[in-house]
C-alpha cells in the first residue's frame, strides 16, 4: 500500500473511532443529565475538540438521531410483540411497562419520549411509527373490554411525562419506584376500574407540550 493510501486508511479508521467515542459519550451524559447534556462535556468526555465534534455531527439533532433510533426502532420492535400478543389487554400492559422501564434506563431516554426532536425527521419517523402501533394496541385492548373506554392516545403521553418526572427525583433513592406508579396507573385504565374523567387535552395539545420542550432544550 502506498504511502498516501495508507495514511487515508488511517484517517478513516481514527475518524470512525472518533466518531463512535463521540456517540459512546453522548448515550452516557445523556442518561446521567438528559437531552440537555452539554455539548462540550460530551467532547470532553469522548476525549475529542469540540470540532471535531461538529464536524461529525453539526447539531444536537444530528447527535441525538446517531444515539437513539436504534432506542426507537426497540419501541416499534415492542409494539410489534405487543400486537402479536393473543391477550389484547395483556399485549397493552406489557407495551405500556416496557416504556415507563425504558424511561427508567436514563433521564435521556425518559426525555426522549416526550419529547418532538423536529430537527431530527428520521427520529419523527420513527416516532410516528411508534405512535401508530400504540393506536392499534389501545383499540385491540379497547375492542376486548378490557381497557377503559375513554382513553386516547395521548393518555399514554400525559402517563410518560408523569414518569419522566418520577424516574428524574428518585433515579439514586428509588430506582424502582417507576414499577409502583406503573402499576397504579394501569390498575384506572382497566375499564372495570373506570370512573369518570376529567377530558383528554387532545393531541394537538400534547404535540406543543412536546414541541415545547424540544424548542427549549434546543431540538428544533
Amino acid at each position: 500500500m502506498a504511502p498516501a493510501q495508507a495514511r487515508d486508511v488511517r484517517l478513516r479508521a481514527d475518524a470512525a473511532r472518533n466518531r463512535q467515542a463521540i456517540i459512546d459519550a453522548a448515550r452516557q451524559l445523556y442518561g446521567r443529565r438528559g437531552l440537555d447534556a452539554p455539548l462540550d462535556e460530551i467532547a470532553r468526555l469522548a476525549r475529542v475538540g469540540n470540532a471535531t465534534l461538529y464536524r461529525h455531527f453539526p447539531s444536537r439533532c444530528a447527535l441525538a438521531a446517531a444515539v437513539f433510533a436504534d432506542t426507537l426502532q426497540r419501541v416499534i420492535d415492542a409494539a410489534g410483540r405487543a400486537l402479536a400478543d393473543p391477550d389484547p389487554w395483556h399485549g397493552f400492559a406489557a407495551h405500556v411497562r416496557f416504556l415507563c422501564e425504558l424511561q427508567s434506563t436514563g433521564r435521556g431516554v425518559a426525555d426522549l419520549l416526550i419529547t418532538r426532536v423536529s430537527g431530527a425527521p428520521e427520529l419523527e419517523e420513527l416516532r410516528e411509527s411508534a405512535y401508530a402501533s400504540l393506536v392499534a394496541i389501545a383499540a385491540r385492548a379497547q375492542a376486548s373490554g378490557a381497557l377503559r373506554a375513554d382513553f386516547v392516545p395521548e393518555d399514554l403521553a400525559l402517563l410518560l411525562m408523569a414518569n419522566a418526572g418520577l424516574v428524574s427525583r428518585t433515579a439514586e433513592a428509588a430506582p424502582q419506584a417507576w414499577r409502583r406508579f406503573t402499576d397504579l396507573a394501569l390498575d384506572g385504565l382497566r375499564s372495570a376500574a373506570a370512573t369518570g374523567a376529567a377530558p383528554p387535552p387532545g393531541r394537538a395539545a400534547v404535540q406543543r407540550a412536546m414541541r415545547a420542550r424540544g424548542d427549549d432544550l434546543g431540538y428544533s
